[in-house]
């Protein structure tokens, strides 16, 4: 599985393609701004792009949703919670194939309803569920601190140490990290408790 990170736009987003090295097919994550680079990579490489998965509905990181959709025929993936238009609904558990290459969907709300992480072959796309040294705010409608600590700590805390970090945004002092590395370094990573976490989150 190949990754080819983009940072686009001026709130620092990275929108993804992901290649099945196999097949040359592939999905693009999260495209919003600049989404001539992505048609670049795309034609460069000789992509067929199967699906659009958004992390979460926030515009930052659905934006270039439709126009991506008129470029490449490929429908849009969303969690089952997103309110925007999509075509293909997913759950905690489901799985996303493309080529010979699978991602296996985890819902982690806390920065949003429908937020996902998708996972497999070694990485982790988490969206705004958890970035290099921090983690995505929960003060925006459907944001809540306590479904976040359950999202790290249920959820993404007991992953392998070893699983490659793709967030939503270049918000950290690395472009790409790996899970067992922000349980050293991440304070939002840090063992405690759902209500010290909750006060620390404001």
């Amino acid at each position: 599985m190949k990754v080819y990170q983009i940072q686009v736009g001026n709130m620092q987003n990275f929108s993804y393609i992901v290649e099945d090295e196999n097949t040359s097919e592939a999905i693009v994550i999260d495209p919003s701004w600049d989404l001539i680079e992505l048609e670049l990579i795309i034609k460069k490489n000789n992509l067929k792009i199967k699906y659009i998965v958004n992390t979460h509905h926030h515009f930052d990181h659905t934006l270039g949703n439709q126009a991506m959709t008129e470029s490449t025929k490929a429908p849009i993936i969303q969690h089952e919670y997103s309110e925007l238009k999509h075509d293909i609904t997913v759950k905690d558990g489901d799985v996303i194939e493309f080529g010979n290459s699978k991602l296996n969907v985890l819902h982690t709300p806390g920065h949003s309803k429908d937020s996902i992480c998708l996972i497999g072959d070694g990485k982790i796309f988490s969206g705004d569920t958890l970035f290099v040294g921090n983690t995505g705010r929960v003060d925006l409608p459907g944001g809540s601190a306590k479904e976040l600590y359950h999202s790290l700590f249920d959820v993404l805390y007991p992953l392998d140490d070893g699983l490659v970090l793709y967030s939503g945004h270049n918000y950290g002092h690395s472009e790409v990290s790996t899970i067992g590395q922000e349980k050293i370094t991440n304070l939002v990573m840090q063992k405690r408790t759902e209500q010290q976490f909750v006060e620390m989150m404001g």
